[in-house]
């Protein structure tokens, strides 16, 4: 039923994508942080343009596939702007815009956890609004969603493999590649589900660690 002897020569080939499917995700998790705090921000602000904006995007980026998304962004986008977007780049955009949106709902519930007391403290003492949330409000909701923040980049880690629909050569891509050059497709397949437990398994281990150190200096 098994037949690796045809594919163990091509696993090196198949490990580098790791290095590549790491790095979409690191970019796109960067990108969708900071995407999600402004987003998050203006939900929890008084400018409703703003306010509507935040709404409308997170529902747009959480209500269509985000496979559909990165098509857009690879090939539709070029087309109307008449530029060129890698794979790598299409793949960290398109992952940052969507993975903002969620990210923004879980920073958003985050900053409603904290203590309105702190809030209504530090607008009595004066604390201009950019500050009181970068040097209050934000660390505190930071902490408390850490769980939620590491789901979302494990998932995140998982989703990639999406990317081979547009070429990038990220772990999926180099099986199927291996698949279709030594004509056999369960092996190499089944190697690269076995690389992604074992990423998903240590990503799982690295934010517990990085939980209970965060407990343990509170």
């Amino acid at each position: 039923m098994f037949n690796f002897e045809k594919v163990v020569p091509s696993i090196p080939y198949i490990l580098e994508g790791i290095g590549v499917t790491l790095q979409i995700v690191v970019f796109a998790t960067i990108l969708g942080l900071i995407l999600g705090i402004l987003l998050a921000l203006c939900k929890i602000g008084t400018v409703k343009p703003l306010r509507w904006f935040a709404t409308f995007y997170t529902s747009i980026f959480r209500g269509t596939p985000l496979v559909l998304q990165l098509m857009l962004i690879y090939y539709a986008v070029p087309q109307v702007l008449d530029i060129q977007i890698d794979a790598i780049p299409a793949a960290i955009i398109a992952f940052g815009l969507n993975s903002g949106a969620y990210i923004s709902e879980i920073i958003r519930a985050g900053i409603n956890a904290v203590d309105k007391g702190q809030m209504e403290a530090a607008k009595a003492l004066g604390i201009p609004y950019g500050k009181m949330m970068k040097d209050i409000i934000l660390p505190q909701a930071m902490k408390n969603i850490l769980p939620s923040l590491m789901n979302e980049f494990i998932t995140l880690n998982k989703e990639s493999a999406i990317v081979t629909v547009i070429g990038a050569l990220d772990i999926m891509r180099r099986a199927y590649v291996v698949g279709g050059s030594t004509f056999t497709y369960l092996e190499p397949l089944l190697i690269a589900g076995v690389i992604y437990y074992v990423m998903t398994l240590v990503l799982s281990f690295l934010g517990k660690m990085l939980e209970k150190r965060m407990k343990r200096s509170d």
